[in-house]
């Protein structure tokens, strides 16, 4: 539903711009928290390729950590694509919300440009009426 900005009052216009700011701000967060899950699982992901001196029994299968404290014995293959998964997955949610987190700038700055638009008018019909007041 389109509502035409000039039309809202002051009061109405400071309502939404702080929805909006509250809405910025959540994914905003959601972003950050997506790549901070995306980073470990890249980690993880290039940890399979690192070489570290020993001596294993099993030099094919790896342990993986699928979530909430479960671990799946995988083969190093398997383990890579799991986190090749993953950080694909978590790429297209980034991606969806971007332009969501966009749209909701955009709609903050043209509510704040309207709201100094009425403030300028506001301003100016006090001060018009000051000086026929005074007159």
């Amino acid at each position: 539903m389109a509502v035409n900005l000039t039309e809202l009052s002051l009061p109405q216009l400071e309502g939404l711009k702080t929805q909006l700011e509250q809405e910025t701000e959540f994914l905003s967060s959601s972003i950050a928290q997506l790549k901070v899950v995306q980073t470990k699982y890249v980690e993880a992901k290039d940890s399979l390729n690192m070489y570290v001196p020993g001596t294993l029994n099993d030099v094919e299968h790896v342990l993986v950590d699928v979530g909430t404290g479960y671990f799946v014995e995988k083969n190093v293959e398997d383990s890579k694509e799991f986190f090749k998964r993953k950080i694909d997955f978590l790429t297209k949610q980034i991606e969806k919300i971007q332009p969501a987190l966009q749209e909701k700038h955009a709609m903050k700055q043209a509510v704040v440009e309207v709201m100094n638009m009425k403030l300028q008018q506001l301003h100016s019909q006090q001060t018009s009426q000051s000086g026929t007041t005074k007159a």
